[in-house]
Formats: structure tokens, C-alpha cells, sequence
């Protein structure tokens, strides 16, 4: 009967320890829906949180948009590099071909035999020279007949000529050349004006 007694006893006191957890779990059941938020709260917070991972969104696409400015600005810096490269070097190497063209001029004005076999051999040089030049990139500009330009023509003087439109190039003095599309150097021309 002890046993028995002692197990009632036992059983009584795990039916109390139970119901005084179960209290204390109501309790702090009852404590955490005081201190649960409400549901427009929730919401609100929810809107919150959009808003704030929509300016995140905003924020990657500009920077990515930037990041291909950069790369595409590189991309023309590089491209402009090495088009334009050469700049220097072909304006450098004009005056070698301004003095192949004034040596056929002067070559022109002596008729002799000896004479016409350099002629030749001076004007199959300049051809290679220009080939070469134009291979690089590099174009003559000689306007004449032409209307006056004034991004690829400096005019050095305006002559009045009846025969021709007032505006327009009558004389080269000097060949200009562009490297691909760029002005290296302007053409130096006479221009024509109205006859007064």
C-alpha cells in the first residue's frame, strides 16, 4: 500500500508540475501576444522592406549602367589610340612628300633625257609613298574645283575669278591629308570670290 501511496503521491505531483507548466506556457503565450506586432504594422514594415530592396535594385542597375559607360568610354579611348596613333609620325612624314611633289615640279620645267628618267623614278616613289600613307590611314585632300571648306581648307588668299562660283578653290598651294577622317594638316588654298 506504501507503493501504491507513493505512486498516487508521485502521480499528484506530476499532474501539479504539468498544470504549473501549462500555466507558465499560457502565461508566456499570453506575454508574446501582447508583444506580437499588429498586422498593419506588419505591413507597413513589409512596404518598408519593398521600398528598401526596389532603391537597392535602382541603385545595381546604375551602377551597372555606369560600369558599361566606363567600359564602353575605355573600349573608344583604346580604339581612338590606336586609330589616331599614327598622328604625329604622317605629319611628320608630309614634308618628305611635299618635297617628292616640288622635285617632279621642278623636274617638269627641264625637258631633257637624263631628267625624265629621274621624273619617273621620283614619281614611283611618291606613288609608294602615298600607297604606303594611304594603307595607314592616311588620305591627301586636294580640293581644287572644289567648294571652300574651312575644316580641311585654309585659304591664304581670295582672288576675284568670273569663271568660277565665288566660294570655291581655284588653286592648291599646299596638299592637306586627314588620318582616318581626322585633320592632320589643312589644305593651303587660293579661293575665288565674285568679281566686283
Amino acid at each position: 500500500m506504501a507503493n501504491e501511496d507513493a505512486a498516487r503521491a508521485r502521480t499528484e505531483a506530476e499532474q501539479a508540475s504539468g498544470a504549473d507548466q501549462s500555466a507558465a506556457q499560457q502565461a508566456d503565450h499570453e506575454t508574446e501576444m501582447l508583444d506580437a506586432p499588429s498586422i498593419p504594422a506588419l505591413e507597413q514594415e513589409i512596404a518598408q522592406l519593398m521600398a528598401r530592396v526596389n532603391e537597392q535594385q535602382e541603385g545595381v542597375l546604375r551602377a551597372q549602367a555606369e560600369m558599361q559607360n566606363v567600359r564602353r568610354r575605355a573600349e573608344r579611348d583604346v580604339e581612338n589610340a590606336h586609330k589616331f596613333a599614327l598622328g604625329k609620325f604622317s605629319e611628320d612624314l608630309l614634308a618628305v612628300v611635299d618635297s617628292l611633289e616640288r622635285a617632279l615640279e621642278a623636274a617638269g620645267q627641264i625637258d631633257s633625257e637624263a631628267v625624265k628618267g629621274m621624273k619617273d623614278g621620283i614619281e614611283l616613289t611618291l606613288k609608294m609613298f602615298l600607297d604606303t600613307l594611304a594603307k595607314h590611314g592616311v588620305q591627301q585632300v586636294n580640293p581644287l574645283g572644289q567648294p571652300f571648306n574651312p575644316e580641311f581648307h585654309q585659304a591664304m588668299s581670295m582672288v576675284p575669278n568670273p569663271d568660277l562660283a565665288p566660294n570655291s578653290v581655284m588653286a592648291v598651294l599646299q596638299k592637306g591629308y586627314t588620318l582616318s577622317g581626322r585633320l592632320v594638316r589643312p589644305a593651303m588654298v587660293v579661293v575665288s570670290k565674285a568679281a566686283s
